[in-house]
């Protein structure tokens, strides 16, 4: 069989003279040329090294030392990203280990936005599978399974069927795996550093006790957390402040672990965990009401919804405190991503203005904005370290694939929050109908 010479190729064709000369050809030679005859040549000067498992390497465009080297250990890899030429193909291919790293995943991940925007046309991804074929054979192109970590909800939308699977995909995985990397205070949330050589334990419990002072908590109030975890938030505020608590959780083994740790604390008939969706609470009135970590499973066409049932749940000049993640711009963003399918399955994140704006709908005073994105930062960074530490204990626990999976999660979100792309805040606000109570002064409010 024989074609034209490679060299003679025009406009982009990859074609080869035959078969004995296609296999002179070594895999980085064949990929480092199509790759920079697609996507406007973004993709031939890479801030890495792509090594693959013939041995050959396509160089980083720096010569520097410690410049990392994806690998590129089998065809299952190129399948992957054949037919998920995105985030979801890279991230499939890196649980299963077709594609891994010599040197700082981190540092991989901080180039990202230096690919942002591209992509890649049919004729391209025509061109690439063709070079593929060419280079690793025709089972390159079978399409492969996805991962069996991979979330695939089923149902409406937020709806609380789907909102509970959703929820259980992400917390049921393993009440030790999420001990090993989150330490003793289990707190799944962003801490509070007065100075980054705080430890992860001292920063949490200065969040805890921050969210109470926010609150002004007082003994025998009655308190409503939304989202309450392993119930950390609760045993704090009842230990330190006498309230009386109730939390929410779609988690059966959340639920499980936090009534233990209740009992163990002699909390029982003090704080009661329920295994329901927030919507299904209507014993109010509380006096306080916290959300720490949940509103990003909400759904920003269900923030209405959110806000106004925890309206009615709260009594008058009652105090509600939101914590969560939001987007720091408001340019949309795919609602298929490499989170939504292995971490937060149907999570979303909005800029805090959009949560700002249905508190008020809602009849809501805004009292107090707060921005934490420094500080989640750090916090990831110490998650990071303890998942690092306790390596061979959590891939026991959750298998292999999940602890990648999650030690890409968290060190991409510790670069989207270092560079500004999303951030952390702490709303507080005031329910309508009588006075809040708080004082004149933030300083006097928090107790500084």
């Amino acid at each position: 069989m024989t074609t034209t010479n490679p060299d003679q190729a025009g406009a982009g064709r990859l074609v080869y003279r035959d078969h004995a000369s296609r296999r002179t050809q070594t895999l980085a030679a064949t990929a480092q040329r199509v790759l920079g005859s697609v996507a406007g040549g973004r993709l031939s000067a890479l801030p890495f090294a792509v090594r693959f498992w013939d041995g050959s390497l396509i160089p980083a465009r720096s010569d520097k030392a410690g410049v990392p080297t994806v690998l590129i250990r089998d065809r299952h890899a190129l399948s992957q990203l054949l037919y998920e030429p995105n985030q979801i193909g890279l991230t499939r291919a890196w649980v299963e280990r077709s594609l891994d790293l010599e040197g700082d995943l981190g540092a991989v991940l901080a180039q990202r936005e230096r690919f942002a925007g591209v992509r890649l046309t049919l004729r391209e991804r025509a061109r690439l599978a063709l070079a593929a074929w060419v280079a690793a054979g025709p089972r390159v192109l079978r399409r492969p399974a996805a991962p069996p970590i991979e979330a695939q909800p089923q149902g409406q939308r937020h709806s609380e069927v789907r909102d509970r699977d959703s929820v259980r995909h992400h917390y049921e995985l393993s009440n030790r795996f999420y001990e090993q990397m989150l330490g003793p205070t289990l707190v799944y949330s962003c801490a509070y550093f007065e100075d980054p050589e705080d430890t992860l334990e001292q920063a949490q419990e200065r969040k805890l006790e921050t969210i109470c002072r926010k609150l002004r908590l007082a003994p025998g109030e009655r308190l409503l957390d939304v989202g309450c975890g392993w119930g950390s938030l609760l045993l704090h505020a009842a230990q330190h402040h006498g309230v009386r608590g109730v939390g929410v959780t779609l988690s059966d083994a959340q639920a499980a672990l936090a009534r233990e740790r209740i009992a163990r604390a002699g909390l029982s008939e003090q704080v009661e965990i329920r295994v329901c969706d927030y919507r299904q609470v209507t014993d109010g009135p509380f006096d306080k009401i916290a959300s720490v970590g949940m509103y990003e499973h909400v759904g920003r066409d269900q923030l209405g919804r959110y806000v106004s049932h925890l309206h009615e749940l709260l009594r008058p000049g009652g105090l509600f405190l939101n914590h969560g993640i939001t987007r720091l711009h408001q340019r949309p963003r795919p609602e298929d991503t490499f989170i939504t399918r292995y971490v937060f399955p149907d999570g979303e994140l909005h800029p805090v203005t959009d949560v700002l704006r249905a508190m008020e709908s809602a009849s809501f005073e805004i009292r107090d904005v707060e921005s934490l994105r420094e500080h989640y930062v750090l916090t990831l960074r110490r998650w990071v370290a303890n998942l690092e530490a306790r390596a061979t204990e959590a891939v026991r626990e959750v298998g292999e694939m999940r602890v990648r999976a999650w030690r890409l999660y968290l060190l991409g979100s510790a670069d989207g929050f270092a560079s500004g792309e999303i951030s952390v805040f702490q709303v507080l606000s005031a329910r309508d109908g009588a006075a809040h109570g708080l004082p004149l002064g933030r300083r006097a409010w928090l107790g500084a």
